[in-house]
C-alpha cells in the first residue's frame, strides 16, 4: 500500500513539474493569443471594413499605431539600447515600429480569415438589424411628420 502512495505522489509531482514547464513555455505567448483571438472572434469585420475603407478610419488606425510606437519607445526602451530582430540590429523606435507593424498585420490577417468564412463555425458574428422594427428604435417619440406637440423649428409659415 505504501508503494502505491509513493507512486501516486511521484505521479503528482511529475505532473506538477510538467504543468510548470508547459506553462513556462506558453505563458509568454498568451497576450499574442488573446490579440489574435480578439481580432478573429470578437470583431465584426464586415462593419469594421466599411468603417476603415469607406469612412476613412484607416488613417485613424495608422495614427494610433504611430502614437503607440512613440509611447512604447519612450516607456520601454530595450536594455541594450537596440533591438535584435532576424539578425539585424535596430534602434529603439524602429524596432518598436516593426513590432507594431507585425501586430497590425496579424490584426488584418485575422480580419481576412474571418471575411473568408474560414472561422464562421466558431465565431459567427451576427448583429441585430436596427431597421427590422417599425419604429427604428426610437420608441415612437415624435420623429414622424404627423407628430403633435412640437413647435415649428424655424419654418416660416406665410
Amino acid at each position: 500500500m505504501s508503494e502505491l502512495l509513493v507512486s501516486l505522489s511521484d505521479l503528482v509531482v511529475a505532473a506538477w513539474s510538467l504543468l510548470k514547464a508547459v506553462s513556462g513555455l506558453l505563458l509568454p505567448w498568451f497576450p499574442l493569443a488573446v490579440w489574435i483571438g480578439f481580432w478573429l472572434c470578437a470583431v465584426n469585420w464586415n462593419k469594421l471594413r466599411e468603417v476603415l475603407i469607406a469612412k476613412g478610419g484607416l488613417l485613424g488606425v495608422l495614427l494610433i499605431g504611430a502614437i503607440w510606437v512613440l509611447i512604447w519607445g519612450v516607456v520601454a526602451p530595450p536594455e541594450s539600447g537596440s533591438h535584435h530582430l532576424f539578425g539585424l540590429t535596430l534602434s529603439n523606435f524602429v524596432g518598436k515600429l516593426v513590432y507594431v507593424t507585425a501586430l497590425f498585420c496579424l490584426m488584418f490577417l485575422c480580419g481576412s480569415v474571418q471575411l473568408s468564412g474560414c472561422c464562421q463555425q466558431w465565431c459567427e458574428v451576427t448583429m441585430p438589424d436596427p431597421h427590422a422594427h417599425g419604429d427604428h428604435g426610437h420608441g415612437g417619440h415624435g420623429h414622424d411628420a404627423h407628430s403633435t406637440g412640437h413647435a415649428d423649428h424655424g419654418h416660416a409659415s406665410h
